[in-house]
């Protein structure tokens, strides 16, 4: 008699996780489960992080593939340049379609050159992407005939100021009497070359009509136009249903290269290499400089946005000198890449004098910083 069946089947019994390791099998699950969520679930925050970097004394690719210079001036001299006057983007992850995930917010929370900033500041609530980058196109535009005015101004250049129609209000007064890039010239034959000064003219005609003088397509004309009451910011004001957008006639002819860039935070450094394209001798005496800000046609420096992560984008470049926007200072002070010097500035002039003071070796004590007093 056998003992054993050697082909008998010998099942073992089943071992019982530990309480350790079955509490850290639930812990790597729920782990899983909650990566996932974080994962897919919508936030309501964007990300802000350094974008491309464009030198204005340089070259860029059209939509064509083809190199073309960044500035390009006509009807005047125009000099050699070195170094580089760079403006600054920033890049924004995410929108209204497609928000970042909370594991993409958790990595950006740690990353100095990045910001979480809620949705809201960026798309507000019923603009779409596409809008939002019509908006931000036609900013470039206006930033670009400031910084032009600016320039052009600075050398001694005398600027025509125009007041141009960017949209007639529909059933509005001027409906089917103006039309998109009218120039309005005079009211009651008094010349306007500012938006204030066509208010005001508007205004003193206490609601009788006004005949203004208007240029079309070269043309020049008469037309006839009834303002109607409004109320703006709680005061009562006469009105002819036009959105204006500020103008130039240049003596020069300066056209700026630069596609796929929305928002007016460019407009001193394209002022600085206009400068620096019309003037001989090379401004940055071939220093690498970065730096970001709107400017109006008289030369003043705004503020921007994205401030932080610009810093890192002029670093990342390779810029060693950054000028900052004036009221700026504030989000600058203890966010100061390793490397980077930054001056601040309030107008073009300062910032002219940053960059020569610079070139020449001259007391960069003496020029004005960011600091917390």
């Amino acid at each position: 008699m056998s003992l054993f069946d050697e082909n008998a089947t010998v099942i073992a019994p089943r071992r019982r996780l530990s309480r350790p390791a079955l509490a850290g099998l639930w812990a790597v699950s729920l782990s899983l489960v909650a990566l996932l969520v974080l994962t897919l679930l919508p936030t309501s925050f964007v990300i802000q992080r350094p974008g491309p970097v464009y030198d204005t004394l340089g070259t860029v690719t059209t939509g064509d593939g083809e190199e073309r210079p960044l500035i390009s001036v006509s009807g005047a001299e125009t000099f050699p340049t070195s170094g580089s006057l760079d403006l600054l983007t920033v890049e924004v992850l995410g929108n209204r379609e497609r928000t970042p995930s909370w594991f993409e917010l958790a990595s950006a929370w740690f990353d100095p050159a990045r910001a979480i900033v809620p949705i809201d500041e960026i798309f507000p609530e019923g603009v779409t992407t596409e809008q939002r980058n019509d908006e931000n196109a036609a900013l470039m535009v206006d930033s670009q005939k400031e910084a032009t005015a600016a320039a052009l101004r600075e050398l001694g250049y005398d600027i025509e100021s125009l007041v141009r129609v960017f949209q007639v209000i529909d059933d509005s007064p001027a409906t089917g009497v103006l039309e998109q890039n009218d120039v309005i010239r005079s009211v009651d034959d008094q010349p306007v070359t500012t938006t204030t000064s066509l208010r005001d003219a508007i205004n003193a005609a206490g609601g009788a009509p006004v005949s203004l003088g208007i240029e079309r397509d070269g043309q020049s004309r008469t037309v006839e136009v009834t303002p109607a009451e409004t109320t703006i910011d709680g005061e009562t004001r006469w009105a002819i249903g036009v959105t204006i957008t500020p103008d130039y006639a240049f003596p020069v002819e300066v056209a700026l290269q630069l596609d796929n860039v929305g928002g007016p935070s460019a407009g001193m450094m394209f002022a600085l290499g206009i400068i620096d394209t019309l003037t001989p001798g090379e401004l940055t005496g071939g220093e690498r400089f970065a730096g970001t800000g709107t400017i109006d046609a008289e030369g003043a420096v705004g503020p921007i946005g994205g401030i932080r992560q610009k810093l890192f984008g002029a670093k990342n470049a390779g810029a060693d000198w950054f000028l900052a926007p004036e009221r700026n200072c504030g989000e600058v002070v203890g966010h100061i890449p390793d490397g980077l010097r930054v001056f601040s500035v309030a107008d073009l002039e300062d910032a002219l004098e940053v960059v020569e003071t610079v070139s020449s070796g001259g007391d960069l004590d003496a020029l004005p910083t960011c600091t917390t007093g």
